[in-house]
């Protein structure tokens, strides 16, 4: 929940998803960076960052092709072993010959080498590098959890948090709908950090990757746009994230779209010990939460005096009408706005005691104010209490009632003349006309 010094005048985005509720700098990140890259025949050498020129130089003066270069989690180890065994041994008792022109004149035939993980030791050599890595990662990983001297400003309210790092992910995904993943799975957090802020310093959206004129632009532009989230198709956030480097030559779609049926097939079918996650209900005014809903109605009227099942009877409320107003009241609450009188306060504890003092409890506003299409989109993401909503006690009635408000169209209509008089779009068109 936001804290009381956090809601302003001004912040009532309906649609702002929300949810109920380090040392460690990355210097194996580092030193690999620093490493150089050196050529497997010659002197040459370049800095990481430039191995595209070093893989050039192999393929123009050399004749040599590395595969799958990207899937080498350590490119210098990597070269420098290969440098050692071909001081060794000539280079074609380890590559491929690869011959260009072949039907051609002799002296226009080249032999280019391939270097490859058919080659065993080459795939032994990469699946030890890749192993090396993952032990160096998950102790990384380990270490910044354990860290409790981080210390950063929030990218979006530059709030300060010291600690440990998940009080900083979980505030920006709480309370600013940015989530880059559970703290569990990041490591080298502290450059994943640099990386965002360094985007949104430079006016960049962090999903789409364009530049904006000033923040207030790029704001409103990832709020409209739910590019509030990075891409996940950007493959620079790939070494941030423990998945890439759990299996050699697989990227984590990949890894997260395996087929298990192989796994299924070797086990029974007895699902006799599975055991369902208890649904955890939250209630509208506290933190209490319950796993049924008997349970929160019931804390609801006797802690609070709030009965949502005479609201409905009385108001005959249909299923969407009680969403709706489960998101208005949530939405009012979170805001420290009181939903009966509309009064603002400056944190929830204090509206929470005016609705009681003011016995606004069960004071509802006009329909009008909360039977909005806006609150059909929920207020907490995660807000269990909207899937255990019911319709009306006599569902018959009920259509009976309401059916008029609903206009049906036969399959086999052939004038929309009744689909244009009754739709949402002419409605708002004839509003908008109304109201110039």
């Amino acid at each position: 929940m936001a804290a009381c010094n956090r809601n302003r005048d001004g912040e009532d985005s309906i649609l702002e998803p929300l949810c109920f509720p380090e040392p460690a700098d990355g210097t194996s990140l580092q030193r690999l960076s620093a490493e150089p890259l050196l050529c497997l025949f010659c002197p040459e050498s370049v800095p990481l960052q430039q191995k595209d020129v070093l893989l050039k130089h192999l393929l123009l003066e050399h004749k040599l092709v590395i595969a799958e270069v990207k899937l080498i989690a350590d490119l210098p180890k990597y070269m420098l072993y290969w440098k050692g065994r071909f001081l060794e041994q000539p280079v074609t008792d380890f590559c491929s010959v690869i011959k260009t022109n072949s039907t051609g004149p002799v002296e226009k035939q080249e032999n280019y080498f391939l270097l490859c993980d058919v080659l065993p030791e080459d795939r032994v050599l990469r699946e030890k590098l890749q192993q090396k890595r993952l032990e160096e990662v998950l102790e990384q990983q380990q270490q910044e959890r354990d860290d409790c001297s981080f210390q950063r400003l929030c990218m979006f309210c530059s709030e300060d948090f010291t600690g440990n790092r998940s009080s900083l992910l979980n505030h920006m995904a709480r309370e600013h709908s940015f989530s880059i993943g559970l703290p569990d799975n990041i490591v080298y957090c502290t450059q994943f950090l640099n990386t965002l802020q360094s985007k949104l310093d430079n006016l960049q959206c962090l999903y789409c990757e364009k530049t904006f004129r000033d923040k207030t632009t790029l704001k409103d532009h990832m709020r409209k746009k739910a590019h509030r989230r990075i891409n996940a198709n950007n493959s620079e956030y790939d070494r941030f994230y423990v998945i890439n480097y759990l299996e050699l030559g697989k990227t984590w779609e990949e890894v997260q779209s395996e087929d298990d049926r192989e796994l299924v097939d070797n086990e029974d079918d007895d699902w006799s010990d599975w055991q369902a996650h208890p649904l955890s209900v939250v209630c509208l005014f506290c933190h209490h939460q319950s796993e049924t809903m008997d349970q929160i109605y019931t804390h609801m009227k006797e802690a609070h005096g709030f009965d949502l099942h005479k609201l409905r009877t009385e108001l005959n409320l249909r299923f969407y009408q009680q969403v709706k107003l489960v998101n208005f009241i949530r939405r009012q609450i979170h805001q420290s706005r009181c939903y009966g009188c509309q009064e603002k306060f400056g944190c929830r504890d204090d509206v929470l005691r005016h609705i009681v003092a003011e016995g606004h409890v069960m004071k509802l506003p006009d329909v009008s104010t909360w039977n909005q299409p806006q609150y059909y989109f929920p207020t907490y993401e995660n807000d269990g209490l909207l899937c255990t909503l019911s319709d009306s006690d006599d569902e018959g009635s009920d259509e009976t009632n309401h059916s008029e408000d609903v206009p049906v169209i036969a399959e086999d209509i052939s004038n929309l003349r009744a689909l244009k008089q009754s739709s949402v779009l002419n409605q708002l068109l004839k509003s908008r006309g109304s109201c110039r």
